[in-house]
């Protein structure tokens, strides 16, 4: 598969389960400072199930990406493999990957965007007071780093090293052993040598 080809199906709806309905659309494409990745979409116009996904197709040492968010890198290009997990650990939010986890290509903004809306999620889930206090707190926090008001940072450890935070201003680090083997990695598995 090239740059240009597409692999085009239809198939059964891993959501309804109706035979020949949904359109599964691959594409193998080059993304600069990341390399290799499977894009893949799927949409059913029966019950409108759509999931999009990017599956590195090139494995790389472990790392751990460190970028301090402010006004100034807010538009830094992320992009975050399913087998990552991205920390804001000044505010408390940390999304850990999962078997249903996707990857996907933003900016900082994007990411703060992301945590936004699971903040909206939990405040309308949770109705007792100190979680309604927490969940608005760091809606509140979310608010000013997207303002540019303040600083955090923006921390996305990846077991396979395929993502990345494209910036002169990133630190990559080697996540030690130990730390290693404690990442959750979504369906993929880290294997002992």
């Amino acid at each position: 598969m090239n740059e240009e080809s597409i692999t085009e199906m239809v198939i059964k709806c891993p959501a309804c389960s109706i035979e020949g309905v949904a359109k599964s659309i691959m594409k193998e494409i080059e993304i600069p400072h990341f390399g290799k990745v499977m894009e893949t979409t799927i949409q059913c116009p029966s019950c409108g199930f759509k999931h999009s996904d990017i599956i590195a197709l090139e494995q790389n040492d472990p790392a751990k990406y460190v970028l301090e968010i402010n006004k100034n890198t807010l538009s830094t290009r992320v992009v975050r493999s399913q087998s990552a997990t991205v920390i804001i650990p000044e505010i408390g939010v940390k999304v850990e990957p999962g078997p249903k986890s996707e990857g996907y290509v933003t900016n900082v903004e994007g990411v703060l965007i992301r945590f936004e809306s699971a903040v909206k999620k939990a405040l309308n889930l949770f109705d007792d007071e100190k979680s309604q206090k927490n969940a608005q707190d760091t809606f509140d926090s979310i608010q000013e780093l997207k303002n540019g008001n303040t600083t955090a940072t923006l921390i996305i450890l990846d077991p396979f090293g395929q993502s990345n935070i494209v910036s002169d201003k990133v630190e990559i680090l080697e996540i030690p052993e130990d730390e290693l083997h404690d990442l959750k990695t979504g369906f993929s598995m880290i294997e002992d040598n």
